[in-house]
């Protein structure tokens, strides 16, 4: 279990921050961004939920406590992290098992979905642009590292997730706002 009696350190005040290892570690390092965007797209999931109830809110709170287990991950170097990893194959399937739910109630998409529509979707739509940045901060860590493969899957699971749930939060695609190419000129 984790203790954190002391919350202001002031270890930080140089621009660097520590990693689980106890290795310091300069605050816009990609490791740093990666962990951070992972972070801002847990924020936002947990907005999301603010809007949902019943399964969806549950399948939330485990999809954030799994973001959580995804940064633990991040926040300890290749060479010291083997043996703690968090993250399995298992939130991946368990995702993958969701979407398919999901869409198989869901009509064919015909053109592409703009981000919004109830408040709930629109939310949702929030949540998959920053799982998508975070998923792009990862991959540029992982051009330098050895990560825990199970990220990236993750994270595009996620992203694939988010969507289908908010078709699924507007009406079940009957209020999706579709893209009319060329609309405003």
């Amino acid at each position: 279990m984790v203790r954190i009696d002391l919350v202001t350190t002031r270890g930080g005040d140089g621009g660097e921050t520590s990693l689980g290892d106890g290795t310091r570690e300069p605050k816009d390092s990609p490791r740093i961004e990666a962990i951070g965007a992972v972070d801002e797209a847990n924020a936002t999931l947990g907005l999301l939920k603010l809007h949902c109830t019943g399964e969806v809110a549950g399948q939330l709170a485990r999809i954030q406590n799994d973001m959580f287990d995804l940064g633990a991950d991040l926040c300890v170097p290749e060479t010291a992290g083997r043996a703690r990893l968090r993250l399995s194959e298992a939130p991946v399937l368990r995702l993958e098992q969701e979407v398919a739910a999901m869409n198989a109630n869901l009509p064919p998409l015909e053109s592409f979905i703009l981000p919004g529509g109830t408040p709930s979707a629109a939310h949702a739509h929030l949540a998959r642009t920053v799982t998508r940045r975070a998923e792009r901060r990862v991959v540029t860590l992982a051009s330098g590292t050895t990560l825990n493969p199970m990220i990236l899957l993750y994270l595009n699971r996620l992203s694939d997730y988010l969507f289908v749930l908010g078709r699924v939060l507007n009406n079940n695609a009957a209020d999706d706002v579709l893209w009319v190419p060329g609309l405003g000129r």
